[in-house]
């Protein structure tokens, strides 16, 4: 795996991270509004689920 290739993967990321808020505005924004209701433990554990499910994902294509 290059730089190129994690640059691309992080253009990925930022295209689909934008693609929420480009289409909507106002569900991206009340999404982050019951986010912010959450509590500590429960950002984390989604936060840790992401990066276990990234994880997962990687060790797989990189297989």
């Amino acid at each position: 795996m290059s730089g190129y290739d994690i640059l691309l993967a992080l253009a990925l990321v930022l295209m689909l991270e934008g693609l929420m808020p480009f289409i909507s505005p106002q569900s991206w924004r009340n999404l982050f509004a019951q986010i912010l209701t959450l509590q500590d433990g429960q950002i984390r554990f989604f936060g840790l689920i992401a990066i276990l499910l990234g994880l997962g994902l990687f060790v797989f294509l990189s297989l």
